[in-house]
């Protein structure tokens, strides 16, 4: 019987990447608009670097930038980067198509739901409030939470310590194999592998289950709970 369903937040509810490069793309012109003497790819592969070292989650990327270019930060070009980033990136965050509608079912089935993101706490409540889904969760467990990043068993534990549930109980729907599929199988969870939002081209998923859609995910849960 399965009475809780685990998410993960990035490339799983959210499209993560698209809303990053649209970001950064509208941040790269603003930049420029503002006096930064750089072509747009040159800034891009600047930037790329940058999260290549310090992770996509850096929140000074710009700063780091300016800096490693003039030894300084030029706040002009910043504030323009900043406000460009922080406008396209509210434009680009949304949920994948069904998600909604797939999470308000699962809450209908008396499910309880969580997620479990690598994500800082900070920018993780910032998405999903800013999609309204900070009261469709019963628990989150950021990275801030347990000092843990998956496939690590402290992010996933904590989350099934806090929904009140034994992992064979718990489903964990997440697009990275290596990370949430591995990590949630070694505690004994099932796991559920989003094809859709797959950036490696995965090709051994490493999971219990596999859907194209997210709203596939009633059926296992359906399944489940019917002994199939």
């Amino acid at each position: 019987m399965i009475r809780a369903v685990v998410f993960d937040l990035d490339n799983t509810l959210v499209d993560f990447m698209a809303m990053k490069r649209q970001a950064i793309d509208a941040a790269i012109h603003a930049m420029i608009d503002a006096g930064l003497n750089l072509t747009a790819d040159e800034i891009r592969n600047r930037i790329d670097a940058i999260y290549k070292e310090r992770g996509m989650e850096f929140q000074s990327v710009f700063d780091q930038l300016l800096y490693d270019i003039f030894n300084k930060v030029d706040y002009k070009i910043l504030s323009a980067g900043i406000i460009a980033y922080r406008r396209a990136r509210e434009a680009a965050l949304v949920p994948y198509q069904h998600v909604y509608l797939t999470l308000v079912e699962l809450l209908k089935r008396g499910l309880k739901l969580a997620v479990v993101s690598d994500a800082p706490a900070r920018e993780a409540w910032l998405r999903l409030c800013y999609l309204n889904f900070h009261h469709i969760f019963d628990v989150v467990v950021t990275y801030d939470d347990t000092g843990e990043r998956k496939p690590k068993p402290g992010p996933f534990r904590k989350a099934l310590e806090m929904l009140k549930v034994k992992p064979e109980e718990a489903l964990m729907v997440g697009d990275w194999a290596e990370r949430d599929m591995i990590g949630a199988a070694n505690i004994g969870m099932k796991t559920v592998f989003a094809r859709y939002g797959d950036t490696f081209g995965t090709v051994e998923t490493h999971a219990d289950y596999e859907i194209n859609d997210v709203k596939e995910l009633l059926r296992i849960v359906d399944e489940r709970s019917s002994g199939k």
